[in-house]
């Protein structure tokens, strides 16, 4: 399930007392300040799904306390526009940035991996998920999407969580939690493994890691209304209404536009969320009529 439609669904299985083999990043997004909060109450445990976030997982088995925690760094593979300029991002096509050249996902989260949006809503997850600040999570580009996650600790040990790019691991761990057992995931060939690559974000290019972290600092309702305001920047983008490098843009001027206020109930997330998804139609309608004289004059 896919966006803010996957709250309520969370909420309501934390009230049943399940735990949560979490896959639906937005639930945290945007309203990680009730639903781990009630997780807690309700004694249930929240397992990440996510391929970075279950690599964490993992790795912060070896910690006793966050204390010990310098910081920790998500993958992410760069997806198709990785080694592109900015000006041929600008000029990309829906079908471009579909193709993806390692994972095989849904339109709105394939788009997301190429804005590295994906990668920003998976910063405000990990930061409610582990209880870790901005300062201490980072992003890296590892096209290979071998390594799913780090953590280095004060002591300068490094952990990392290392297996082929197959969902069916993180998914299996999540479900098997504590145990281990064999799986049907591919099995990582250290005969075949000749490198691996990384590289920092180019935040030019991707200012979605940027506007991440403003979301954390920020708190309350800034999560709920940068979701919102992708969801709608994505979907105008597949209906070739923007621009790919105008999704940032987007939700930027959102939340430039946004009261950022506490979250304490439900109805708090979707009123910000309700608003948010208005002003960036807004914003939206603006620009594509930009878009759709530039286009035409090109054409």
């Amino acid at each position: 399930m896919v966006g803010a439609a996957g709250i309520e669904p969370v909420l309501t299985a934390i009230s049943c007392g399940c735990d949560i083999a979490l896959a639906n990043k937005e639930a945290l997004v945007a309203a990680g300040a009730i639903v781990m909060p009630a997780a807690r109450a309700a004694g249930v445990r929240m397992l990440p799904v996510d391929s970075e976030h279950n690599a964490l997982f993992q790795c912060l088995k070896a910690s006793t306390s966050l204390r010990e925690v310098r910081k920790v760094v998500l993958t992410a593979s760069g997806g198709p526009f990785r080694s592109k300029t900015r000006d041929e991002m600008a000029r990309a096509t829906v079908e471009h940035a579909l193709a993806h050249p390692t994972w095989q996902m849904g339109p709105k989260v394939t788009i997301d991996s190429a804005s590295l949006m994906n990668k920003a809503l998976e910063l405000i997850e990990a930061h409610w998920l582990f209880g870790l600040e901005s300062a201490r999570l980072e992003a890296i580009v590892h096209p290979q999407s071998i390594v799913h996650g780090f953590v280095e600790y004060l002591d300068g040990s490094v952990l990392a969580q290392l297996s082929p790019p197959d969902m069916r691991t993180p998914i299996q761990q999540a479900l098997c939690d504590p145990e281990r057992f064999d799986g049907p995931s591919r099995k990582l060939d250290f005969h075949a493994l000749r490198t691996l690559d990384f590289a920092p974000v180019d935040h030019d290019r991707f200012p979605a890691i940027a506007l991440a972290r403003r979301v954390i600092d920020a708190g309350g309702t800034a999560g709920a209304v940068f979701n919102a305001a992708n969801e709608i920047a994505v979907e105008a983008f597949l209906e070739r209404r923007i621009g790919f490098l105008e999704i940032a843009e987007v939700v930027r001027e959102t939340l430039d536009a946004a009261t950022v206020t506490p979250v304490q109930s439900l109805a708090d997330v979707r009123a910000a969320d309700q608003s948010a998804r208005h002003c960036a139609r807004e914003i939206i309608l603006l620009r594509a009529r930009s878009f759709g004289a530039s286009a035409s004059v090109s054409a």
